[in-house]
């Protein structure tokens, strides 16, 4: 669709003197309403640098185009309304265009080369070491691995980051904690399990003995100067839980190019604590060392505590600026909640005070909360719900569904897994990025709602469909067949439209980094080919209709291939 309304834009810009293509391009519409055309240009900022009323405008585009029509041009007609210029275009002309861009590049199909040459780094997943991964952390996974996936889609050099939570004083609480109730060989047989009692055991015991959380600090501090033993035994506890995070992130399909805790910044934060020396930027207040932004209107930036050792402003800025000198990054993404938007609005201030120019290349994705069926999650506490528990149960719930929908499929586990998973994470990038959102296993199981499991329902259905056709690559590979195509049902040229719009949806998904744009998308999709596929017979369409339609059907699959990946989602071929 977007070469058609370049060419559009091109036209009009002929007959609008001082108006660039571009303008008109960016200005361009494709309205929901079919009744309104294909395409659609709001006249209304243009009236007022032509000085011209609107629907006046309106009116002289669409006798200009009316005019001239060609019947190669692919503009069946223009329509003027309410200050609206609405064009119509030529189905027989448009639909083998789209169709043979879709088949020709099939996985390619959609992708850009607007990154080529840039680099963007995402930061993102990032769980506590020694903690459970749990259901919290489920949004900053799927969302940054989406974006990383959508990023190299569009060309860019896309570096994905597990910042793990590595250090900090929590580990000097599991030290104490480790050595007053520690047992060695229940740390081997459930290592995160027991991690999380020794944590909420040490806060339940520092509330009748507060001199543990001094003692803890104290510890910490060992850490931060280097000392051995504390650090081995801090290795160790690193070592436990990424062995959980790994088997996890297997399960949901997610990838890193780089895992690199807090820790790997020890030695990178005295550049930070000296240059804000130098800048004049650091101030102590009562031992601890702080920058004011006082003037940006928040609260102070504190960079070292009183016993000297680094905090989570210290450490971020330390590590934007190592990735920086390495990675040469047009832009730095950090997605986490939205809970921590001052936090980033801090030490983004930070590094612009440090005189770095590229400050404003640092962008902070935030995103909602996440519970489910009402339950919250602390750590503190213990009361949690574990990620992988989500995961396991919602695998086996889908499995119970197979067996009562399709007790003959082959490879039942192998499905239960794909739709399992990829319910969890299409529920979780269904909806708006900064939207609460609330885990219903009854809602995100439908295969009849907007959802995963319906959207790689129709999928498989497509890929059954195609089976019993003639094999598209022999139809397609017949010198006429696109030339040739005879779709003149309304539900087809629908469905040829919403096709045209998957590249679309790609760039709009990148540039607002908001995955929902492309869940949103698949779901029409599959809608729009359930409506063709009632209305339109396949199989037993003559033959030029059939092989059309087959044609068609293979254009949807690919599209729908391609925007599943791009979410992290699999595509079964039979389910």
């Amino acid at each position: 669709m977007k070469k058609l309304q370049r060419a559009v834009a091109d036209k009009l810009h002929d007959w609008l003197e001082g108006i660039e293509a571009e303008e008109l391009l960016k200005l361009m519409e494709v309205p929901s309403d079919a009744s309104k055309g294909d395409l659609s240009l709001p006249c209304f900022k243009l009236s007022k640098k032509l000085r011209k009323a609107p629907q006046e405008l309106a009116d002289q585009l669409a006798n200009a185009i009316n005019g001239s029509l060609d019947s190669q041009s692919g503009i069946a007609h223009a329509e003027s309304l309410s200050g609206y210029l609405n064009i119509y275009l030529d189905p027989k002309v448009i639909t083998p265009g789209i169709l043979r861009d879709i088949l020709e590049a099939g996985e390619g199909y959609g992708s850009h080369q607007e990154g080529s040459g840039k680099t963007i780094v995402v930061d993102f997943s990032s769980p506590n070491v020694a903690k459970p991964f749990h259901v919290g952390h489920l949004r900053s996974t799927v969302i940054g691995g989406a974006l990383v996936r959508i990023f190299k889609f569009m060309g860019y050099e896309c570096i994905g980051i597990n910042h793990l939570g590595d250090w900090g004083t929590q580990f000097g609480k599991l030290a104490v904690a480790y050595r007053l109730w520690g047992d060695p060989g229940r740390l081997e047989q459930g290592a995160i399990d027991e991690l999380l009692s020794l944590y909420v055991r040490f806060h339940e015991e520092a509330e009748r003995r507060p001199e543990l959380e001094a003692e803890a600090r104290a510890v910490f501090a060992r850490m931060e100067q280097g000392d051995a033993e504390m650090l081995e035994q801090w290795k160790w506890f690193v070592e436990l839980s990424l062995s959980e995070f790994n088997r996890i992130y297997e399960l949901m399909g997610i990838s890193f190019d780089h895992i690199t805790g807090e820790s790997f910044y020890n030695d990178k934060m005295d550049r930070v604590i000296t240059e804000l020396q130098e800048r004049g930027l650091l101030e102590e207040d009562q031992g601890a060392m702080l920058v004011r932004l006082d003037d940006y209107n928040m609260s102070p930036a504190l960079m070292l505590k009183q016993d000297g050792s680094s905090l989570y402003h210290t450490r971020d800025v330390a590590a934007a600026l190592y990735r920086k000198d390495t990675y040469h990054f047009h832009q730095a993404v950090y997605v986490t909640d939205y809970s921590q938007s001052l936090h980033f609005r801090q030490w983004f201030k930070v590094v612009e005070l440090m005189g770095y120019p590229w400050a404003d290349q640092l962008v902070h994705v935030p995103f909602g909360r996440v519970s489910l069926e009402g339950t919250g999650f602390s750590t503190r506490k213990g009361n949690i719900v574990k990620l992988e528990d989500l995961l396991q149960q919602t695998i086996a719930k889908v499995r119970e569904i197979i067996e009562e929908k399709n007790p003959e499929l082959e490879c039942k586990d192998e499905v239960a897994r794909q739709v399992g998973v990829g319910a969890v994470i299409f529920n979780d990038l269904s909806s708006n990025r900064i939207k609460d959102i609330v885990f219903n296993w009854e809602q995100a199981l439908s295969f009849e709602g907007e959802t995963g499991p319906y959207v790689q329902y129709t999928y498989a259905r497509i890929c059954s469909l195609l089976r019993k056709g003639r094999e598209v690559s022999e139809i397609f590979s017949q010198s006429n067949s696109i030339e040739e195509l005879h779709l003149p049902d309304s539900e087809e040229y629908a469905l040829v439209k919403q096709l045209s719009l998957f590249p679309q949806s790609v760039e709009s998904a990148a540039a607002k980094m908001e995955p929902s744009i492309l869940s949103r998308y698949l779901v029409d999709t599959a809608q729009a080919f359930n409506r063709f596929y009632h209305h339109c017979p396949v199989m037993d369409a003559e033959r030029k209709l059939r092989d059309s339609r087959l044609l068609l059907t293979e254009g949807v699959r690919i599209t729908l291939n391609n925007g599943l990946k791009l979410i992290g989602l699999e595509a079964p071929e039979r389910m």
